[in-house]
């Protein structure tokens, strides 16, 4: 059996002209880019790629043979650099902690030759355009919150909540009102939005922030010099409203997050001008978390330019091998990896699946998948939370993949107002949350949904300080409320069944385990 992708948690058109962001990205600036001297680490080879070098820059991994630990050796790592200079690339920077180094080429053959080099597992080129050729692709906000809607809201907030509040159907769908009675988190937990920057000057924002634990991440480098972790004028909104479903603290003013008494981090991995997380930014991510004391991670995207990363591709590959080093890298060091998963409304548990989306910078190319060998990343890979979405009416949304020993948890991420109308004071079935410069907007998405997964888990290690990621995994999925199968689902009501949800009331491929619960992660 085989589906139609669309393009995952980008842009989502839903009905009366509702548009469901997810995952935005953003890149390398520049070509040349130089690692901080205060924050440096450790020190598409497919025929469209090499069609396209010839003598302009590409952007390529390359990661290092492990030895008998989990880590290569120094003197591996060493002749691996060296090789890599005689096949014509330029070391960016190397994360010799998990053996992936980034690398500039303009040599076409720089990965026919780097693959023969003892000492290297895999290569790939991160992209198919080259560095310097990348297009606008930014989002806009789906709705902001009007002046009229946010004096009403006001005007209905009980003694306690933030004004916005009563808008926020979401966080009563996973008793996080109750929850917020008890604690609100801990400030000594962190959870970093890998994402398209937040901007941490924002009134909801402010008070949580955690600066020392956020940077750019764009082309591979960290970066902390001059606020580089922000949104700047033009980018993408979408890391900044993932922000605020966390942390938005609960000062009486705005919205309020699923934690808001944790710090969030911004590790800004999606490219300005194009709209794109590529490998060295996310494997970047992941390892700055690691290093500076973040307990969560929240990644709202996939990992371009394709939409599945397949192992039988030497290139994808090479990707799926970085990213996966960097996430077990950060949950090694104790990050719970909380992950979206996407929004196709398609089974990922199918055998074979029709990608016609990738590559996503240059021309799309139709092709099959077989899941068996193809990955979503980071949400797919192992160890990672990956999270379906639920609207207002508690099934789940029109637009979520689905599938069966794929899905892990649901979490809302809100839906067509049409499709499931929330009880009032609230009005829109999307999710509101923070936008830059001080304002307030809805969107939806499997994007959405991850966030609140995110900030529970962020409760759950405030309440068990010590707790390893492996326990709190085991909190999230043992609290949660069971669902059993929406059946027959048909979300627009027209008498044909939109999707088929397989397995029980405890694990089924709708709602994984069942719904994130706020209340059980303060309480247990």
């Amino acid at each position: 059996m085989t589906a139609s992708f669309t393009r995952s948690r980008r842009v989502l058109a839903l009905p009366l002209g509702m548009a469901v962001a997810s995952a935005v990205a953003f890149l390398p600036g520049t070509a040349s880019a130089q690692p901080d001297a205060a924050a440096q680490p450790d020190s598409p080879a497919r025929s469209v790629v090499s069609a396209l070098t010839g003598g302009t820059s590409m952007s390529y991994v390359v990661n290092v043979r492990s030895g008998h630990g989990s880590s290569p050796s120094a003197k591996t790592s060493a002749y691996v650099k060296k090789a890599i200079a005689k096949a014509g690339g330029t070391v960016v920077i190397a994360y010799d902690r998990i053996g992936v180094i980034v690398v500039h080429s303009s040599d076409a053959d720089f990965t026919k030759k780097i693959r023969e080099v003892r000492g290297v597992a895999s290569a790939g080129a991160t992209r198919t355009a080259p560095l310097s050729a990348q297009s606008d692709d930014a989002l806009e906000a789906d709705r902001p919150l009007t002046a009229a809607e946010a004096e009403k809201a006001a005007g209905q907030a009980a003694p306690g909540q933030d004004e916005l509040e009563p808008l926020q159907w979401d966080l009563p769908a996973i008793k996080a009102d109750k929850a917020h009675k008890e604690s609100l988190g801990s400030p000594e937990v962190t959870v970093g939005v890998l994402d398209s920057g937040v901007d941490d000057t924002h009134p909801d924002i402010a008070p949580n922030f955690d600066a020392k634990a956020s940077a750019s991440c764009l082309g591979g480098v960290p970066v902390q010099k001059d606020n580089a972790w922000r949104p700047v004028s033009g980018e993408s909104d979408h890391g900044m409203h993932v922000a605020g479903t966390i942390a938005a603290a609960k000062n009486g003013t705005g919205v309020t997050g699923v934690a808001p008494g944790v710090k969030v981090a911004s590790l800004k991995v999606a490219e300005p001008a194009t709209g794109m997380y590529y490998t060295e930014a996310v494997v970047c991510g992941f390892m700055w978390a690691a290093d500076h004391g973040v307990d969560v991670t929240n990644s709202s995207y996939y990992t371009d330019p394709w939409l599945f990363n397949c192992k039988t591709d030497d290139d994808q590959k090479a990707l799926v091998d970085a990213v996966g080093r960097a996430t077990r890298y950060a949950e090694r060091k104790g990050a719970v990896n909380v992950a979206a998963a996407g929004n196709a409304e398609t089974d990922l548990s199918q055998d074979e699946i029709v990608d016609d989306s990738s590559p996503d910078d240059t021309t799309p190319t139709k092709r099959t998948i077989k899941t068996a060998d193809c990955f979503d990343l980071p949400s797919q890979l192992p160890g990672v939370v990956t999270v379906s979405a639920t609207g207002a009416k508690g099934i789940k949304s029109s637009y979520s993949n689905y599938g069966k020993g794929v899905i892990d948890i649901a979490a809302p991420g809100g839906d067509s107002t049409k499709f499931q109308t929330p009880d009032a004071p609230a009005t829109d079935g999307r999710i509101l949350s923070t936008l830059p410069g001080g304002k307030f907007g809805y969107k939806a998405g499997t994007s959405m949904a991850s966030p609140h997964a995110a900030g529970v888990a962020a409760l759950i290690k405030s309440a068990h300080p010590h707790a390893s990621s492996v326990k709190v995994k085991a909190l999230l999925y043992g609290e949660a409320d069971a669902m059993k199968c929406t059946d027959p689902y048909d979300i627009d009501g027209d008498g044909k069944v939109d999707a088929v949800c397989a397995g029980g009331k405890n694990a089924n491929g709708f709602y994984g385990v069942g719904m994130i619960d706020a209340l059980d992660a303060v309480r247990k």
